[in-house]
């Protein structure tokens, strides 16, 4: 009989508790029970350590894009504006990155304006950079369409300025990072992997995002320099991945010894891959991205990891500064369907297959800087 009720007894505490909760659940929609509930979403929602943001793949989402070029970014590059450019299809503006192992949290223009309140940002780099850098002014942009903003340009430098939020976001345009620089004598051009007497001007800001990459293959008339120095030898051409992997230590010297990092975030953004080579993705070798819709599904492409992100990881890998890569490479490379192709700068002459369409892929790229900022935010 004493076991009888003490088995009862027992029943009876669980009945009380569980009826407990239930209570606190109607009435707080959380309780016990809906804490526990809570926390393990959390959890699968963390952007912490132990999730590695760029490994996931593209989902349908009708809630994107994030903003439209027509209504609410105006000052929009023409080479990006693909829709506005005559693109017949909008499927390729309705995916979102999906991290395999947590969520990404959604872009919050107006969340990010105070974070970087009072700050300057400063991306460096080439026409992807800038690429990235108009994304990111469309989307805070639109986030505060009301508030005024100031958009200029002087030589190089392009600053886009929100002065309610004290924010300013710069691009300085420089396809090496190094010097390439005219000589007094003959004129011609030299791309100095030893030297960045640029770096000069990039003192003063609170955030960096440098990027380099796309000019160091083009050769024939695409080729802006006449000479390289490299080693202190001058040389009429050499190996490009050694010329690039010099040029980015160089880049990463001047990192170290001018950046202090209690004061100064700085970002890479990684390789932007092109899409001239349908082999790469299991087509035939002319198929480029003109005509495609759709992205690669799942988190592989076939075409492998380029080489040049391999240096970008061995270099930044050797810094003495904390630099955090944006290594949008393998997310970039399933959008074969995001580039302007037929319908960006050149127009039905021309085929980018290397920039991409605003609003695009740059826009997640962007919701990774800002996940990286929240994340970082929670850890301090």
């Amino acid at each position: 009989m004493r076991k009888v009720l003490h088995g009862f007894g027992i029943f009876a505490c669980i009945a009380v508790v569980l009826a407990l909760c239930l209570f606190l659940v109607l009435h707080d929609g959380q309780g016990c029970c809906g804490r526990v509930q809570k926390k393990q979403m959390n959890e699968s929602q963390s952007v912490g350590r132990s999730c590695n943001l760029f490994e996931g793949s593209w989902v349908y989402d009708d809630t994107y894009p994030l903003y439209d070029t027509f209504s609410s970014c105006p000052f929009v590059e023409k080479e990006f504006d693909c829709q506005k450019n005559g693109r017949p299809d909008s499927r390729y503006l309705k995916f979102r990155w999906k991290p395999d192992a947590c969520a990404l949290p959604r872009f919050d223009g107006t969340d990010m304006l105070r974070r970087l309140k009072g700050k300057k940002i400063l991306f460096v780099g080439d026409s992807l950079s800038l690429n990235q850098w108009q994304s990111l002014t469309c989307m805070l942009h639109s986030a505060v369409p009301k508030t005024n903003y100031t958009l200029t340009r002087k030589g190089d430098l392009s600053t886009f300025s929100l002065s309610e939020y004290e924010v300013s976001v710069m691009i300085s345009r420089n396809a090496f990072l190094v010097d390439l620089m005219k000589t007094k004598t003959g004129g011609s051009t030299v791309l100095k992997l030893d030297s960045i007497e640029n770096g000069n001007a990039w003192k003063g800001y609170d955030m960096f995002i440098f990027n380099t990459w796309h000019w160091w293959l083009h050769k024939g008339s695409k080729q802006p320099w006449d000479y390289i120095v490299s080693g202190g030898k001058v040389l009429k051409d050499m190996d490009r991945l050694a010329a690039f992997r010099e040029g980015l230590t160089t880049w990463s010297k001047w990192v170290d010894s001018n950046v202090d990092a209690k004061t100064t975030q700085v970002f890479f953004q990684g390789i932007s891959p092109s899409h001239y080579n349908g082999k790469e993705w299991n087509e035939t070798d002319s198929a480029t991205c003109s005509g495609q819709t759709r992205p690669i599904s799942g988190s592989t492409y076939p075409g492998g990891s380029p080489p040049a992100k391999t240096v970008v990881n061995q270099v930044l890998a050797k810094m003495s500064s904390p630099v955090t890569l944006l290594d949008i490479t393998l997310l970039s490379q399933l959008r074969k369907d995001g580039h302007p192709s037929l319908y960006g700068f050149g127009g039905k002459m021309g085929n980018d297959c290397s920039h991409w369409c605003l609003s695009g892929v740059p826009d997640t790229w962007n919701e990774l800087l800002y996940a990286t900022l929240v994340t970082t935010d929670q850890r301090s």
